[in-house]
Parts: C-alpha cells; sequence; structure tokens
C-alpha cells in the first residue's frame, strides 16, 4: 500500500491494491431524513459537576490519582434537504454539546462510547440499540486544568490533563431517542457550525472540515419515494 505526491501533477497517486487506503480515502455514509427518527423523554441526566470551577478541581484530584482523563464524543448526523445535521444535546439557551462523556479506568473507547450515548438517548427500558461506532473524526487535548482544548498537543505539554477522541457514529434508518428532561436534541446544520466557535465552541464549530472527507448518501424517507 503506497501514496506518492506528484509534483508535475499536483495529486496524490494510490496504488490501484491499495483496497484498504481506497476505501479510507473513499469513505461512504448514508444519512437518513430527520423524520425518519422519533424523540421522546426521560428522566433529567445531570452533569456530575456543580460548577466548573468543581469540574476541574475534580479533573486535578483524578490526574493525581490516575493520570490523563480519557473522554469520547459521538457525532450523529441525519440530513434535511439533503445537507447533513448534527444532532446536539442543548442545555438552556446558549450551551450545546455532542452526547458523550468520560471513560471508566481500563475501558475501552468504542465500549464507553457505546455506554454513554445509551445512558443519554437510550429507553429507561431495557431495550439495546446496537449503536454502529463508524470512524474517528477528530483528537482533542486539554494541556492544563482549564477550559482550552487543541486539535493537537502544545510543543510544551508533556503531560496533557484530558485526551477526547470524536467517532462518527453511523445512524440506522429509524431509531428512538429518549432525551432526557432537561435537554433539547437539536438537529445543527453544517454552515449553522462552520466557523461559528463563539456559538458552539471549537469543537463542534469545526465539525464541517472534519466532516468534509466523507461522502454522503442522501437517503430519502419511503413515503417520499410514492408516487
Amino acid at each position: 500500500m503506497t501514496a506518492t505526491w506528484s509534483k508535475t501533477s499536483n495529486n496524490f497517486k494510490y496504488n490501484s491494491s491499495s483496497n484498504v487506503l481506497n476505501l479510507t480515502v473513499n469513505r461512504t455514509i448514508n444519512l437518513y431524513p430527520l423524520s425518519n427518527y422519533t424523540f421522546g423523554t426521560k428522566d433529567p441526566l445531570f452533569e456530575k459537576d456543580p460548577s466548573v470551577e468543581a469540574r476541574f478541581q475534580r479533573l486535578r484530584d483524578e490526574f493525581d490519582k490516575i493520570g490523563q482523563r480519557r473522554s469520547v464524543e459521538g457525532v450523529l448526523l441525519v440530513h434535511e434537504h439533503n445537507l447533513p445535521h448534527v444532532l446536539l444535546l442543548q442545555l438552556g439557551t446558549a450551551f450545546f454539546k455532542l452526547p458523550g462523556g468520560e471513560l471508566n479506568p481500563g475501558e475501552d473507547e468504542i465500549d464507553g462510547l457505546k455506554r454513554h450515548l445509551t445512558e443519554t438517548l437510550g429507553r429507561q427500558e431495557n431495550i439495546t440499540y446496537e449503536w454502529d461506532i463508524e470512524d474517528t473524526i477528530g483528537n482533542w487535548w486539554r494541556p492544563n486544568f482549564e477550559p482550552p482544548q487543541y486539535p493537537y498537543v502544545p510543543p510544551h505539554i508533556t503531560k496533557p490533563k484530558e485526551h477526547k477522541r470524536l467517532f462518527l457514529v453511523q445512524l440506522s434508518e429509524k431509531a428512538y431517542f429518549a432525551v432526557p428532561k432537561n435537554y433539547k436534541l437539536v438537529a445543527a446544520p453544517l454552515f449553522e457550525l462552520y466557523d461559528n466557535s463563539q456559538g458552539y465552541g471549537p469543537i463542534i464549530s469545526s465539525l464541517p472540515q472534519a466532516l468534509s472527507r466523507f461522502n454522503f448518501i442522501f437517503m430519502q424517507s419511503q413515503n417520499n419515494n410514492k408516487d
């Protein structure tokens, strides 16, 4: 499997036998209409920490005991009018987040993300939802016990305090999401997120760039295909 750069054509030339590389470069993801999904409510889901100060104090305490925190977040996509939308959890009027959270010590990233997705959006009944974790789409690091996070480790930082990995989640054609009562689940179009770190923060506002490498197939509702 090889990839070479041609200075004359300014194009990558990929070895035709590199099937794995071709799959990586030409990833196809099916997106289904927002109207395909059903949304209900369930008991509120509260944060572990009552304040920002308490959150970073807990991070400091845990870092002294177990080292770097690992966290995961899921990017769930739907479409409206053939435009990708990201499902975001909204708390209050101006705070948005991706579903996910901290991993337990030694917990596998995929297993941990599935656990968080089920805790956040799964039914309260004992119904198993098969989350399809498709691909990694980003890594972010928190260098200090402070809010700023970066998509790289600053050169002067030897021990980042947190590593956050973002995963693309392939949704099934239809699903039911149970949303905690203290949250709203909103579908934000990519053009709303793009370059809008003031409204959504640096991670969510960078999703349009991170997702641009995928080839999205906009599946239509069966009702729309009827004559």
